[in-house]
């Protein structure tokens, strides 16, 4: 059986891994993004996806379960603010996220196809970047939110 502290810095290590990988690809493709060069954004969506399923997914995962594992050792009640609060803001950012990765899939695609072919981006890429980006704001915030409700745990 795992004790708490080590369950408890699994549950760390997992959250930097989520909200790390996520803060940092997002910065590289936004900026790849605007400096227009159609080869360093295929490299760049490519690299993003790819720390999604390698990093983010498993992470997204861990949360969860290691969070309930945590609050079932601790003995806190199911039904404290601070536990329904930060479930909620975890779905919205996990309802953010889904979409978000099918845009990155798509918007990857479309940059490797379009590096090939020596053409620009087409204008379905750029309108799923203002998507991607609107999405992303919602599911940062509400990260942090949950980051300050686990370590104030409101009453």
């Amino acid at each position: 059986m795992m004790d708490y502290l080590t369950l408890k810095t699994i549950h760390i290590l997992s959250s930097v891994l989520l909200v790390g990988t996520g803060f940092g690809t997002a910065f590289y493709l936004f900026f790849a993004n605007r400096s227009g060069s159609v080869e360093a954004i295929a490299v760049v969506s490519r690299l993003v996806v790819r720390a999604d399923w390698w990093f983010t997914t498993p992470a997204v995962i861990i949360q969860p379960l290691s969070g309930a594992w945590m609050i079932h050792l601790a003995g806190y009640p199911l039904d404290a603010f601070w536990i329904k609060a930060s479930l909620a803001l975890y779905a919205l950012a996990g309802l953010c996220w889904l979409p978000v990765v099918w845009l990155q899939i798509r918007m990857g695609r479309m940059a490797l196809a379009a590096h090939a072919a020596g053409t620009p981006l087409p204008p379905q890429y750029w309108r799923y970047t203002r998507r991607w980006e609107l999405l992303g704001y919602p599911a940062f915030i509400a990260m942090l939110a949950v980051y300050w409700l686990m370590v104030h745990k409101p009453a």
